[in-house]
Protein backbone atom coordinates (compact mmCIF):
# COMPACT_ATOMS: atom_id res chain seq x y z
CA UNK A 1 0.00 0.00 0.00
CA UNK A 2 2.79 2.33 1.03
CA UNK A 3 6.66 2.33 0.61
CA UNK A 4 8.37 2.15 3.91
CA UNK A 5 6.11 -0.07 5.70
CA UNK A 6 8.56 -1.44 7.94
CA UNK A 7 6.22 -1.79 11.53
CA UNK A 8 3.13 -2.69 12.33
CA UNK A 9 0.99 -0.78 14.44
CA UNK A 10 1.02 -1.93 18.14
CA UNK A 11 -0.30 -1.66 21.70
CA UNK A 12 2.16 0.93 22.91
CA UNK A 13 0.73 2.19 25.89
CA UNK A 14 -0.92 5.27 24.03
CA UNK A 15 -4.45 5.76 23.59
CA UNK A 16 -5.88 3.91 20.60
CA UNK A 17 -9.57 4.39 19.10
CA UNK A 18 -12.00 1.49 18.78
CA UNK A 19 -13.55 1.62 14.96
CA UNK A 20 -15.15 -0.35 12.72
CA UNK A 21 -13.70 -3.23 10.39
CA UNK A 22 -14.45 -1.00 7.56
CA UNK A 23 -12.21 1.39 8.61
CA UNK A 24 -9.51 -0.57 7.02
CA UNK A 25 -11.46 0.27 3.48
CA UNK A 26 -11.40 3.68 4.01
CA UNK A 27 -7.57 3.68 5.31
CA UNK A 28 -6.87 1.86 2.21
CA UNK A 29 -8.12 4.32 -0.13
CA UNK A 30 -6.74 7.44 1.26
CA UNK A 31 -3.13 6.02 1.89
CA UNK A 32 -3.66 4.96 -2.43
CA UNK A 33 -4.83 8.83 -2.88
CA UNK A 34 -2.25 10.02 -0.55
CA UNK A 35 0.50 8.21 -2.65
CA UNK A 36 -0.45 9.29 -5.98
CA UNK A 37 -1.27 13.21 -5.24
CA UNK A 38 2.09 14.10 -3.94
CA UNK A 39 4.17 11.79 -6.79
CA UNK A 40 2.33 12.77 -9.44
CA UNK A 41 2.68 16.93 -8.26
CA UNK A 42 6.14 17.06 -7.51
CA UNK A 43 7.01 18.37 -10.43
CA UNK A 44 3.91 20.99 -11.38
CA UNK A 45 3.71 22.36 -7.70
CA UNK A 46 6.92 23.52 -5.65
CA UNK A 47 5.78 22.08 -2.24
CA UNK A 48 3.13 19.92 -1.77
CA UNK A 49 1.14 19.93 1.70
CA UNK A 50 -1.26 17.40 3.27
CA UNK A 51 -3.60 18.74 5.64
CA UNK A 52 -6.04 16.27 8.23
CA UNK A 53 -9.05 17.86 9.83
CA UNK A 54 -10.13 15.10 12.34
CA UNK A 55 -6.39 13.97 12.16
CA UNK A 56 -7.55 11.18 15.44
CA UNK A 57 -4.23 9.41 17.50
CA UNK A 58 -2.46 8.04 14.76
CA UNK A 59 -3.44 4.04 15.22
CA UNK A 60 -6.72 3.01 15.54
CA UNK A 61 -7.83 -0.87 16.95
CA UNK A 62 -10.58 -2.90 14.71
CA UNK A 63 -13.34 -3.23 17.33
CA UNK A 64 -14.06 -6.67 19.19
CA UNK A 65 -10.55 -7.67 17.82
CA UNK A 66 -7.21 -7.06 18.74
CA UNK A 67 -5.62 -5.74 15.50
CA UNK A 68 -4.29 -2.52 15.18
CA UNK A 69 -4.01 -0.34 11.96
CA UNK A 70 -2.08 2.63 10.99
CA UNK A 71 -4.25 5.94 10.90
CA UNK A 72 -4.31 8.66 7.89
CA UNK A 73 -1.96 10.87 9.31
CA UNK A 74 0.88 8.01 9.52
CA UNK A 75 0.23 6.70 6.02
CA UNK A 76 0.29 10.24 4.77
CA UNK A 77 3.85 10.41 6.78
CA UNK A 78 5.26 6.75 4.78
CA UNK A 79 4.60 7.70 1.40
CA UNK A 80 7.35 7.33 -1.25
CA UNK A 81 7.54 10.67 -2.26
CA UNK A 82 6.44 12.59 1.28
CA UNK A 83 5.03 16.16 1.17
CA UNK A 84 6.70 18.98 2.05
CA UNK A 85 4.44 19.76 5.41
CA UNK A 86 1.66 18.11 7.55
CA UNK A 87 -0.76 20.04 9.55
CA UNK A 88 -2.53 17.85 11.23
CA UNK A 89 -5.72 18.94 13.69
CA UNK A 90 -7.08 17.07 16.40
CA UNK A 91 -9.96 18.35 19.05
CA UNK A 92 -9.37 15.66 21.36
CA UNK A 93 -5.73 16.47 23.43
CA UNK A 94 -5.35 12.90 24.24
CA UNK A 95 -5.29 12.16 20.73
CA UNK A 96 -3.16 14.71 20.00
CA UNK A 97 -0.47 13.77 22.18
CA UNK A 98 -0.17 10.32 21.09
CA UNK A 99 -0.16 11.56 17.36
CA UNK A 100 2.26 13.55 18.09
CA UNK A 101 4.67 10.80 19.56
CA UNK A 102 3.92 8.05 16.87
CA UNK A 103 4.49 10.83 14.16
CA UNK A 104 7.99 11.38 15.39
CA UNK A 105 8.50 7.59 15.54
CA UNK A 106 7.38 7.35 11.73
CA UNK A 107 9.04 10.52 10.44
CA UNK A 108 11.33 12.05 12.66
CA UNK A 109 12.43 14.86 9.80
CA UNK A 110 9.05 15.47 8.83
CA UNK A 111 7.83 19.34 8.87
CA UNK A 112 4.70 18.84 10.99
CA UNK A 113 2.30 21.47 12.66
CA UNK A 114 -0.45 20.21 15.26
CA UNK A 115 -3.51 22.35 15.97
CA UNK A 116 -5.30 21.16 18.84
CA UNK A 117 -9.31 21.78 18.85
CA UNK A 118 -12.22 21.88 16.20
CA UNK A 119 -11.71 22.19 12.67
CA UNK A 120 -14.28 24.80 12.34
CA UNK A 121 -13.26 26.85 14.94
CA UNK A 122 -9.56 26.94 14.48
CA UNK A 123 -9.67 27.63 10.39
CA UNK A 124 -7.65 30.77 10.17
CA UNK A 125 -4.80 28.57 12.96
CA UNK A 126 -5.12 25.83 10.04
CA UNK A 127 -4.51 28.23 7.43
CA UNK A 128 -1.88 29.87 9.07
CA UNK A 129 -0.04 26.60 8.70
CA UNK A 130 -0.76 26.29 5.01
CA UNK A 131 1.59 28.35 2.38
CA UNK A 132 0.15 31.05 0.83
CA UNK A 133 2.43 30.13 -2.02
CA UNK A 134 3.32 32.54 -5.11
CA UNK A 135 4.17 32.41 -8.84
CA UNK A 136 7.95 31.22 -7.89
CA UNK A 137 6.72 29.11 -5.21
CA UNK A 138 3.68 27.29 -6.13
CA UNK A 139 1.38 25.41 -3.53
CA UNK A 140 -0.90 22.52 -4.18
CA UNK A 141 -2.51 20.83 -0.54
CA UNK A 142 -4.61 17.73 -0.28
CA UNK A 143 -7.22 18.38 2.99
CA UNK A 144 -8.58 15.00 4.18
CA UNK A 145 -12.00 15.54 6.35
CA UNK A 146 -12.70 12.49 8.15
CA UNK A 147 -15.36 13.74 10.90
CA UNK A 148 -17.36 10.83 12.60
CA UNK A 149 -20.62 12.53 11.84
CA UNK A 150 -21.50 15.39 9.39
CA UNK A 151 -20.46 18.12 11.72
CA UNK A 152 -17.56 19.42 9.08
CA UNK A 153 -19.48 23.26 8.36
CA UNK A 154 -18.99 24.32 4.85
CA UNK A 155 -17.78 27.65 5.57
CA UNK A 156 -14.80 25.87 7.11
CA UNK A 157 -14.25 24.22 3.59
CA UNK A 158 -14.59 27.49 2.07
CA UNK A 159 -12.01 29.51 4.15
CA UNK A 160 -9.71 26.96 2.91
CA UNK A 161 -10.40 26.92 -0.43
CA UNK A 162 -10.76 30.61 -1.19
CA UNK A 163 -7.72 31.43 0.68
CA UNK A 164 -5.68 28.17 -0.88
CA UNK A 165 -5.29 25.79 -3.83
CA UNK A 166 -6.61 22.64 -1.68
CA UNK A 167 -7.79 19.35 -3.07
CA UNK A 168 -10.64 17.82 -0.44
CA UNK A 169 -11.03 14.19 0.06
CA UNK A 170 -14.41 14.49 2.15
CA UNK A 171 -16.06 11.63 4.33
CA UNK A 172 -19.84 12.35 3.58
CA UNK A 173 -21.72 10.17 7.05
CA UNK A 174 -25.02 10.57 5.13
CA UNK A 175 -25.51 6.75 6.48
CA UNK A 176 -24.05 6.23 9.74
CA UNK A 177 -25.42 10.04 10.68
CA UNK A 178 -27.92 12.00 8.55
CA UNK A 179 -29.80 9.23 7.38
CA UNK A 180 -29.92 8.02 11.23
CA UNK A 181 -30.76 11.14 12.40
CA UNK A 182 -33.21 12.23 9.91
CA UNK A 183 -36.62 13.17 11.87
CA UNK A 184 -33.79 15.31 14.29
CA UNK A 185 -32.56 17.23 10.99
CA UNK A 186 -35.77 18.00 9.64
CA UNK A 187 -36.87 20.37 12.32
CA UNK A 188 -36.66 23.40 11.65
CA UNK A 189 -34.95 24.50 14.83
CA UNK A 190 -31.89 21.81 13.76
CA UNK A 191 -28.93 23.67 11.93
CA UNK A 192 -26.55 21.07 11.60
CA UNK A 193 -27.35 20.29 8.08
CA UNK A 194 -27.81 24.11 7.57
CA UNK A 195 -24.05 24.27 8.42
CA UNK A 196 -23.05 20.84 6.73
CA UNK A 197 -23.86 21.97 3.26
CA UNK A 198 -23.40 25.72 3.98
CA UNK A 199 -27.87 26.73 3.14
CA UNK A 200 -30.19 27.24 4.94
CA UNK A 201 -32.78 26.77 2.02
CA UNK A 202 -32.37 22.78 1.24
CA UNK A 203 -35.34 21.91 2.99
CA UNK A 204 -37.33 23.78 0.45
CA UNK A 205 -35.02 21.46 -2.25
CA UNK A 206 -35.86 18.09 -0.03
CA UNK A 207 -39.46 18.49 0.01
CA UNK A 208 -39.21 18.88 -3.84
CA UNK A 209 -37.33 15.96 -4.17
CA UNK A 210 -39.20 13.89 -2.18
CA UNK A 211 -41.97 13.55 -4.93
CA UNK A 212 -39.55 11.91 -6.96
CA UNK A 213 -38.70 9.70 -4.48
CA UNK A 214 -35.40 10.40 -3.96
CA UNK A 215 -33.60 9.17 -0.84
CA UNK A 216 -32.41 11.40 1.80
CA UNK A 217 -28.68 10.62 1.54
CA UNK A 218 -28.51 10.91 -2.35
CA UNK A 219 -30.04 14.50 -1.71
CA UNK A 220 -27.32 15.76 0.73
CA UNK A 221 -25.02 14.26 -1.41
CA UNK A 222 -26.15 16.10 -4.58
CA UNK A 223 -26.55 19.23 -2.41
CA UNK A 224 -23.13 19.02 -0.97
CA UNK A 225 -21.66 18.42 -4.46
CA UNK A 226 -23.82 21.55 -5.34
CA UNK A 227 -21.70 23.66 -2.90
CA UNK A 228 -18.73 22.58 -4.04
CA UNK A 229 -19.31 23.22 -7.20
CA UNK A 230 -20.24 26.89 -6.00
CA UNK A 231 -16.52 27.25 -5.01
CA UNK A 232 -15.55 26.03 -8.58
CA UNK A 233 -14.83 22.63 -7.77
CA UNK A 234 -15.45 19.89 -10.70
CA UNK A 235 -18.56 17.79 -9.49
CA UNK A 236 -17.85 14.34 -9.40
CA UNK A 237 -20.00 11.80 -11.15
CA UNK A 238 -21.99 10.04 -8.01
CA UNK A 239 -20.39 6.90 -9.05
CA UNK A 240 -16.84 8.29 -7.81
CA UNK A 241 -18.31 8.93 -4.40
CA UNK A 242 -17.24 5.64 -2.48
CA UNK A 243 -19.99 4.19 -0.59
CA UNK A 244 -18.16 2.14 2.17
CA UNK A 245 -21.04 -0.49 3.79
CA UNK A 246 -20.79 -2.20 8.03
CA UNK A 247 -19.35 -5.42 7.45
CA UNK A 248 -21.59 -6.56 10.20
CA UNK A 249 -24.78 -5.56 8.69
CA UNK A 250 -24.27 -4.47 5.34
CA UNK A 251 -25.53 -1.01 6.05
CA UNK A 252 -24.29 2.14 4.08
CA UNK A 253 -22.28 4.11 6.02
CA UNK A 254 -20.68 6.99 4.29
CA UNK A 255 -19.40 7.91 1.28
CA UNK A 256 -15.81 9.31 0.66
CA UNK A 257 -15.46 11.74 -2.30
CA UNK A 258 -13.04 13.47 -3.94
CA UNK A 259 -13.11 17.15 -5.34
CA UNK A 260 -10.63 19.23 -7.35
CA UNK A 261 -10.36 22.06 -9.70
CA UNK A 262 -8.67 20.02 -11.61
CA UNK A 263 -9.72 17.28 -14.03
CA UNK A 264 -6.57 15.07 -13.55
CA UNK A 265 -7.23 14.65 -9.91
CA UNK A 266 -10.21 12.35 -11.17
CA UNK A 267 -8.06 10.35 -13.29
CA UNK A 268 -6.05 9.69 -10.02
CA UNK A 269 -9.28 8.60 -7.58
CA UNK A 270 -10.27 6.34 -10.61
CA UNK A 271 -7.45 4.53 -9.97
CA UNK A 272 -7.84 4.24 -6.62
CA UNK A 273 -11.73 3.23 -7.00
Amino acid sequence: MTARDDALAHDDGLVVPAVGAWAEEKHRMVALYSTLFPSAMKAKWSRRIYVELYAGAGYSRIRDTSKFIFGSPLLALKVKDPFDKYVFCEENPTNLKALKIRAGQVSPNADIAYVQGDCNTRTSDILAEIPRGSTEDTVLSLCFADPFDISLEFETIRALAEARFVDFLVLLALGMDANRNYEHYLREDADKIDKFLGSKTWRERWATAQWDAVKFTRFLADEFTKSMESLGYIPPPRYTMKEVRSHEKNLALYRLALFSRNPRAYKFWAQVL
